[in-house]
Order: C-alpha cells, then sequence, then structure tokens
C-alpha cells in the first residue's frame, strides 16, 4: 500500500522520516514517497484530505479532524522556547497589538499562540523562509518567524520582540506544541502504519549521525550547527511520544483556540491507537 508522508523541507521532520529511506524499519507492506511542502500548504491540503499522512500545525487539526487523527508520535513540541516576533529595532511586546504582522499562514500555531498574547491583529502570509527578508529589507515592520528563523533572525540584523514558546511556559508551565502528524482515517491497518513511524523516529535517535546527515539537505543553507541545535530543539522525548505532558499541552491550546473562536467548533482529539 502506498503511503504518501507530507511534511515541510525542514532538517527536523527530514531526520524523522531518515529511516524510512534505509532498510532499517520494517514498512509492514506500506510503500513510503516523501512529499515536501510548506507547513501552510499543508495545511491546505489537508483540508481536502489530500495525504494519507502529514505533518500538520496543531491549530489546524480541528478543520480537518472529520478527515484524519493524531498519531502518538511525530509531534514538534518546545519547552521555553517557540516561533518568535522579529523586528528591525528593539520593539516593547506591549507595542505590539494593532500593528500589521507578517506571518507563515493563518492556521499555523504560531499565529494562534501570537493570536492568544495580543488579541486578532492585521497580518499579511508569505511563505515562512521569506519573512526574515521581508522585515530586514523593510518592506514589513514586524515578523513572526518558524523552523530554523527562530535560530538565524540575528543573521538578518533582527531582534528578538517575543518567544512564545517563553510566554507559553510562563503562562501555563507547559511545553508549546505546534506541528503534529496525522494519518487519514480511511487508511487500512492504521495501527501497523502508526508502528512503522514510531519505529523510523526511533531509528533517526538512534544513528544521529546518520540521520542528521542526510537532514541537512534539507537545511536552506544552514550550516551542521545550526541543523543540530534545530533537530534536538524538536526531536526529542516528545517526538517520540507524547507522555501525559504533551497531551495535556495539546489539550489546553486547543481549549484556548475554542475560547478565542479559531475554531469552527468543537475539537475532539482522537490518537491513533
Amino acid at each position: 500500500m502506498k503511503i504518501r508522508v507530507g511534511h515541510s523541507p525542514d532538517p527536523d521532520d527530514a531526520f524523522m522520516y531518515w529511516a524510512l529511506t534505509t532498510d532499517l524499519v520494517d514498512t509492514r507492506g506500506f510503500e513510503f514517497e516523501q512529499v515536501l511542502a510548506d507547513i501552510s500548504t499543508l495545511n491546505q491540503w489537508a483540508r481536502a484530505a489530500r495525504l494519507e499522512v502529514t505533518a500538520l500545525s496543531l491549530a489546524a487539526y480541528p478543520f480537518v479532524q472529520q478527515d484524519y487523527a493524531l498519531l502518538p508520535h511525530g509531534a514538534s513540541i518546545g519547552s521555553g522556547y517557540g516561533p518568535i516576533v522579529v523586528a528591525r529595532e528593539p520593539l516593547d511586546p506591549e507595542s505590539l497589538p494593532g500593528r500589521e504582522i507578517v506571518v507563515p499562514g493563518a492556521m499555523t500555531t504560531a499565529f494562534l499562540a501570537l493570536r492568544l498574547v495580543i488579541g486578532d491583529f492585521p497580518y499579511r502570509e508569505l511563505p515562512f523562509d521569506e519573512i526574515p527578508d521581508e522585515v530586514s529589507s523593510g518592506r514589513a515592520d514586524i515578523g513572526l518567524l518558524i523552523h530554523e528563523g527562530q535560530l538565524t533572525f540575528d543573521s538578518f540584523g533582527l531582534q528578538k520582540v517575543l518567544d512564545l514558546g517563553e510566554w507559553w511556559l510562563l503562562e501555563t508551565g507547559l511545553p508549546l506544541p505546534l506541528g503534529v502528524n496525522v494519518a487519514r482515517r480511511d487508511v487500512e491497518r492504521l495501527h501497523d502504519l502508526s508502528a512503522v513511524l514510531r519505529e523510523a523516529i526511533q531509528a533517526g535517535l538512534d544513528n544521529r549521525e546518520d540521520a542528521l546527515e542526510y537532514a541537512l539537505r534539507f537545511g536552506r543553507g544552514i550550516d551542521a550547527v545550526v541543523a543540530d541545535r534545530f533537530v534536538a530543539m524538536y526531536v526529542n522525548e516528545l517526538t517520540r511520544d507524547y507522555g501525559d505532558e504533551g497531551r495535556t499541552a495539546v489539550r489546553e491550546l486547543l481549549r484556548r483556540g475554542e475560547a478565542i473562536g479559531a475554531f469552527p467548533g468543537h475539537v475532539e482529539l482522537d490518537f491513533v491507537q
């Protein structure tokens, strides 16, 4: 059975799926094809149930929950760090409400988290990797950065205004769940599929040097040191399994999103068993 796996062209996602390109994992009869797209595109594709397995912003899950179930692994969860708001000059976070911010997608978890901090705000969407230059060039005053932009923004001469992961930890005492992996409900043998993908993550962690070398191909010019740091941030024990803390964080973020009317209806969390 062919399984298309959608993920961002990022070192952390590539790291997780490296083992699917080797013979280290028993694929249990599944044939995997990796499909690369930015997270905003993947969120939109999921609304059309295009792929069998896909990375997804947690904030997008309520919009696709009828078609997809959460996999119990593969999440990008950061404790005390996360997407950051940047500007060219030092800026007081209290001055953010009402100002236009360039964002990597209105269905990203970063966008939802920022709404939880400052309320609704005017925004403009751009591919995530274009935002640093958009701000540094002066075409935008403020940007919301995800992925490796969290580590490389200073190379664009930008200043950190707000770290949403820090805010969330101080606000709730929990790590911030950003990306999740989901599987389409009509796929046969979901339990076996989940097991294969879990073993792929474990194989990457067990063979970190080889997996990281592969992941560097997806680093869009970042060096090995930055890629190593980024993978360490978002492929961790909570990636292997949410655990009680991770699931609590997911419920709390979605609960708060519901409270501000961010979703079309009530969210029912459903994990593949």
